[in-house]
Parts: C-alpha cells; structure tokens; sequence
C-alpha cells in the first residue's frame, strides 16, 4: 500500500462523519455540531482566528460532545433515558440552583417512585459528586480520543474544558473567565444558540446568548454574535457541503495514510462500544474475526482490509439509540426493538460521504442483513449482500453470543458455535461466511455442503445473477468480486451443469428451484 493515497480519506472527513452520531447522542438531528462549527467558525473570523486557530476550532468543535458516549450508561443509571436528558439539558444553565433542579426533575426517570427518592436523596447528600466525576471523565476520555487521532494540545486541551464556565462554576472550578481556551469558548455560545434558534428562532438564540452572558458564556463573544446573529445564523440553514466547506480550509484537508486510517477507525470503534459496559471491545473484535474470515476464504487482500474497516464501523450508529435500551435486562418492547432497528440506518446515514466512506458505510450497515430477506434495515436478500458484510454478520452474531449482555449471560464457544450453523439452516445466515468465521474463531472445519450437480453456495449465488440476465461485469459488482473471478464461476458452472449457454443455465436453475426463492427480488 502506499503511503499517501491522493483519494483517500481525510481526518476531517472521518471526524464529521462521526459527529453525526454525536448528535444522535446529543438528542439533536443530524448535522448539529457542524452548524453550530460553521456559527463558531464565523464568530472566530470576525475576531481574527489565524489558520491553525480555526483548523484547531474545527476538531474542538466536532469532538467537545463526543465524550457523551462514555458517559452514557452513568447517565441513564441516574436519569434514565440518556438522549432525552441531554436534548432537554440544551433549555437550562447548567449550574446551581438551575442545575439542581433540572437534575432532580430527571432523577430515576422511568424508575418506580421509592427508587426514585432514594436516587435524588443521594443526589443531594452527595451534592453531586457523581454527576461532577461524569463530567471530568467525559472530558478526559474525549481528550485521550483527541490524542489517538493524533490531534495536538492546541485541540486535547480545549477539549478538557468543555465543561469550564466563564464565571467558575462549571468544571473544573478553577478554569475560568479567559483561562478558557478561545475555541471552547466560542463553540459553547455557538452550541447552544444553534439548538434554540432551529427550535424557536433568531429571537430565542438572541434571548438565551444575553440570559448566559457573563454566566456560561464570555461577554464579549455574545456581544460579537448579537451583532451578527442574522448573518451567523443564516449560514446555517443552507444547503450545506461540508466536503467543500473542508476543501477551503488548508489545514483540514490533510489526507491520511493507510495505517492512519486504520488507527482512525480502531480509535472511533474504541470510543463508540463505551456507550455500554457489556460491548468493552466489541467492535473491535468483530473486525478482527470478520478479517481473519476473509483471509481463510481467500478473499483479495483489499477486501480483507475493507471488511476490517467496516467491522470496525458497524455499531457507530449505536449512538442514536439509548443505553436504557442496550442495557435493558429484560425483554424489549415493542416500541423498542423497533428503535433498536434504526441503528444501522444511522451507520449508514453517518457514513454517506465521501464515497470512500459510503462504501465502508454500505458494508457495514447490512450486518443485520439476512441471506433470507428477514433482516433489516433494507431487508435485503443474499444475491444483495456483499461478501464482507455476511462475515461481518456472522462475526457479530457469534462474538456478541459469547459476551455478557444484560438479559443473559455468556455463551459458550461451542454453543455459540451450534447456535450459529443453526442460523445457517434456518437460512438467515450465509454458510460459507459462517464456517470461515468458525475457522477463524478456533473451531473444526465442517465438510462444505453443496447444492446440485456439486455447486458451491457462491456458485449457485452467481448461476442466479446470470440467469436472471446479469453480465460477468454485473455478477462482480453484485457480489463484490472481480470480473475475472465472476468469469471463472461461471465457467465452472457451466462445466458441472453440462451447459454451454445461458439459455440452458437458465433451464437448469428453474429445474432445480433455484429461481423460485427469489421470485419477488
């Protein structure tokens, strides 16, 4: 591989990729931090932010919140469902009595009436102390991401900082006033005014901005965004492409090399299973087992690399779903589980752009997929799922069995072995990919199964495509394969069914049924 690739990835791209799941978490509709980035971005010209001042604003910014997925399951512990109590934290200052009640109003939500009580006399008791060591922690943890990413301490120390307040009663108590790095600054008036002006309009962003000078927020940067508020806050309800917007800034638009990448997507995956103590590692592991899949399968070494990478994605979009929810002991509810569903919708909206990432994001949204059509989000059926998403299907449903989860404990490797290939007969899950994956994961090869006349699964996966009229060009790009390999199936094909045309492999599938389970695809 080489070391710079002209058409790869950007950190910046990566980093607004992932703020979308921050704003899930945030309550907020996607897209939030990089409108509230663009307010900040325009505060900080009108004060005269040199270059490497605003690339540094443009990390601070799209990474202050990501730190919320740390401390979400503390979160929904005391406050219940942790999205809806930071979506409604955007009404209320932060601080003292304000502060106190809005907490208490939230404590044990959800909860029964006695655990209620004894949660919010703790509260009071303790005076918080829980609640402060959640934010120094949501700090820290979004610094050390800083750090993984190979961002500076003109962007981890902000960072430290989210929760500083001009007039010292924030955290930590001793950063205050203009001890607070300028791009925290700016992003907190910027954070804020952005929510109350698409909920309420210009005059409610005016009103909170001037409610908070002095309190929250640094006097003179209210002043400079009451000035400009309509030009500030205009910006942001345009069509936006943030793409261009990253193409204008020379200090963003650094691409990255290929181990950087990879130590980009390790770190996102890192942060994204701390949303729930039962996934400590998860995404991790799934990428490594789905990859080590890939190689016994033979697969060309991009796709190795490709499969790592969006089994390293495949859960960001978690995010979007509370860890009431994940954390649940019991069954789901309805309304629930349909939630639940939307989580690889939002991997795959998160990842939409560049392209580079919408091929990863493609992947990595059909790991709940099914070869049978009985998956989600796009329920698609197995000749529409590329090769690396049925290993990462197969790597998550079996590492997930062999973790704790709140509602069971841990399978067995061998259970989670058997309940796996069960998978494979009730026609959920690809068998190819599943044996790999057990292979992979230290368990026997099972004798490979064949359909008729002695074809392989993939090889009846490709007599379908070109039976239903695809060409060798559109077998490889249906099963994410070369066109010399879909070339080669079909000439084994042929061979075993004793065709010599299309017309007579056409006859052989509808002979043998093959068609049928796809008559309404």
């Amino acid at each position: 591989m080489t070391d710079r690739n002209s058409d790869g990835l950007r950190l910046a791209e990566l980093v607004a990729a992932f703020s979308l799941g921050t704003d899930l978490g945030m309550g907020q509709p996607m897209e939030h931090v990089l409108r509230a980035w663009r307010i900040a971005a325009g505060l900080g010209e009108r004060i005269g932010l040199d270059e490497s001042e605003r690339v540094a604003l443009y990390y601070v910014a799209l990474l202050a919140w990501v730190g919320c997925v740390a401390d979400s399951h503390e979160v929904a512990t005391w406050f219940g469902d942790d999205i809806a109590f930071r979506a409604d934290s955007y009404e209320v200052d932060l601080a003292g009595l304000p502060m106190l009640g809005f907490m208490l109003r939230h404590v044990g939500a959800g909860s029964p009436a006695l655990h209620r009580i004894r949660l919010a006399t703790t509260l009071i008791t303790t005076r918080g102390q829980a609640v402060q060591r959640g934010l120094l922690s949501h700090c820290v943890s979004t610094s050390r991401l800083g750090e993984q990413l190979g961002l500076g301490p003109e962007v981890c120390g902000p960072l430290k900082q989210m929760f500083a307040r001009w007039d010292g009663k924030g955290v930590p108590p001793e950063v205050r006033g203009d001890k607070i790095a300028l791009s925290i600054r700016l992003f907190h008036v910027a954070d804020i005014v952005e929510v109350h002006y698409h909920q309420h309009g210009v005059d409610a962003a005016l009103e909170i901005a001037r409610e908070r000078r002095g309190a929250q927020f640094d006097p003179d940067i209210v002043d400079q965004f009451c000035r400009h508020a309509q030009d500030l806050l205009a910006v942001t309800d345009e069509e936006t492409d943030w793409l261009a917007l990253i193409d204008k800034e020379p200090g963003l638009r650094t691409r990255l090399t290929e181990p950087e990448i990879d130590n980009a997507l390790e770190a996102f995956a890192d942060f994204t299973d701390l949303r729930s103590p039962y996934f400590a590692g998860h995404s991790r592991g799934v990428a490594d087992l789905a990859a080590a899949a890939g190689t016994e399968m033979r697969l060309p070494d991009h796709e190795v690399v490709m499969t790592r990478r969006a089994g390293l994605l495949h859960d960001i979009g978690g995010h979007g779903i509370p860890a009431t929810i994940w954390d649940k002991p019991g069954p789901l509810t309805t309304a629930e589980r349909e939630r639940v569903r939307l989580h690889p919708y939002y991997t795959e909206r998160m990842l939409a752009r560049p392209a580079t990432l919408a091929q990863l994001g493609a992947i990595a949204a059909s790991h709940h997929e099914r070869s049978d059509g009985s998956g989600y989000h796009r329920t698609l059926s197995a000749p529409s799922i590329p090769v690396p998403a049925r290993l990462i299907a197969a790597a998550d449903t079996y590492h997930a069995m062999t973790e704790p989860r709140a509602y069971r404990p841990a399978k067995s490797p061998d259970e989670a072995a058997a309940e796996l290939r069960a998978e494979v007969t009730s026609g959920h899950l690809d068998g190819d990919a599943v044996e790999a994956v057990l292979v992979a994961a230290g368990h026997k090869r099972r004798k490979r199964q064949s359909g008729p006349a002695g074809l392989t699964p993939r090889e009846i996966e490709v007599l379908i495509l070109i039976a239903r009229g695809s060409s060798n060009r559109d077998v490889a790009q249906a099963l994410n394969i070369t066109p010399k390999t879909a070339s080669t199936h079909v000439e084994r094909i042929y061979t075993k069914i004793g065709a010599s045309t299309r017309a007579m492999a056409t006859l052989f599938a509808v002979q043998h049924g093959l068609l049928d389970p796809l008559a309404e695809a």
